[in-house]
């Protein structure tokens, strides 16, 4: 049985997500860590803005000579970071709110991690979150309490194309020195053969984990360098389908972070397929991946059923390997967790 936000915090959920699009929209001088500084030079005053770039490039931009119009952008920007710091649409009152609704929250490390890789740039080159930190964003989006037991995880899981569309602004955003700005102990994981870039980041002592991850292309295993983030990805299989066409999200702590989370039906389909992948080794990871699954379908089977067929068909589309996989991971859930009944005259024979 789905457990449900209440009405009130489904709506203030709908309300952050709208705050969070203007928030993003009106992002400006006013709102980029920095600070203008004057040099004397050849006879005359020249206002230099030193910041930090996305990714945590530290650069020393000249503004101009010295004139009334810089003066205005000096105070612009004054203006500017006061009312990001007295959050001037309530996002952060909001957040409060919405953490005593029972939504799903990152917990403080986790939420730090995220809003830095945010705020260098990662989702807006392309980045997609992915694993346990969206399943909980997909959660709050669709209104429904989790089960506890499929949130546990310390995993941060970004997954990225290698190329991007010529849609996406061309920004880059270096993840290994965004990390390391933390000053959180992140340190690359070395890989198996030693020859090959690392694409996991961790803290000594701590489960904390950040894993970059990226479609895999014509069978290659071996780790892709993504330029525009300064780091390697490990490929997966069946990844492309999970973040194509990805939706807006929000992690939420004492404040939201806007992020990229893959649709919530794709989600749960491509759960079916991972699920067997594992080996006998991760029995606890495949009873998760259908457990999350099993949730969702639920919450479809209930509110869009509709929404079901058309993902399942860019499934299929895919090959014969990819459906085998998911009917296989589908019946292993039902076994497990039990029959959803989805319309089962309006789907495809076979896949039930």
């Amino acid at each position: 049985m789905l457990q449900w936000l209440s009405i009130e915090t489904r709506t203030l959920h709908a309300e952050l997500m709208e705050r969070l699009t203007v928030r993003e929209a009106q992002r400006n001088i006013g709102t980029l860590p920095g600070t203008f500084t004057t040099k004397h030079i050849n006879g005359a005053d020249y206002v230099y803005f030193l910041h930090n770039d996305p990714g945590g490039i530290r650069r020393n931009i000249c503004v101009g000579r010295q004139s009334p119009l810089i003066e205005q952008l000096k105070e612009q920007h004054k203006s500017g970071r006061r009312e990001e710091s007295e959050d001037p649409i309530g996002i952060r009152e909001l957040s409060q709110q919405l953490k005593a609704g029972r939504v799903s929250t990152a917990d403080h490390a986790l939420a730090r991690i995220i809003r830095e890789l945010a705020d260098g740039g990662v989702f807006n080159a392309g980045g997609v979150l992915v694993g346990t930190q969206a399943f909980a964003c997909i959660g709050n989006i669709l209104g429904v309490i989790w089960d506890r037991t499929t949130l546990g995880t310390q995993d941060i899981d970004i997954a990225a194309e290698k190329n991007v569309s010529v849609a996406v602004p061309n920004i880059a955003a270096d993840i290994p020195k965004i990390l390391e700005s933390l000053t959180m102990g992140f340190f690359p994981v070395p890989t198996l053969n030693r020859k090959h870039p690392s694409t996991s980041f961790s803290i000594r002592k701590s489960p904390i984990r950040v894993d970059m991850l990226t479609p895999m292309i014509r069978g290659n295993t071996e780790p892709v360098m993504i330029s525009r983030f300064n780091a390697a990805a490990f490929p997966l299989r069946f990844l492309d389908y999970l973040i194509e066409d990805s939706i807006p999200g929000a992690v939420i702590n004492g404040d939201a972070i806007a992020v990229r989370i893959p649709q919530p039906i794709r989600y749960a389909l491509h759960k079916l397929i991972v699920s067997q992948e594992r080996d006998v080794t991760a029995g606890a990871k495949k009873h998760k991946d259908l457990w999350q699954a099993h949730q969702i379908l639920d919450f479809f089977k209930s509110e869009r059923p509709l929404d079901i067929q058309p993902a399942w068909e860019e499934l299929v589309a895919h090959g014969t390997d990819w459906q085998k996989k998911a009917l296989r991971g589908y019946k292993e859930m039902e076994c497990t967790f039990g029959r959803i009944d989805i319309l089962l005259n309006e789907h495809p024979k076979e896949f039930w």
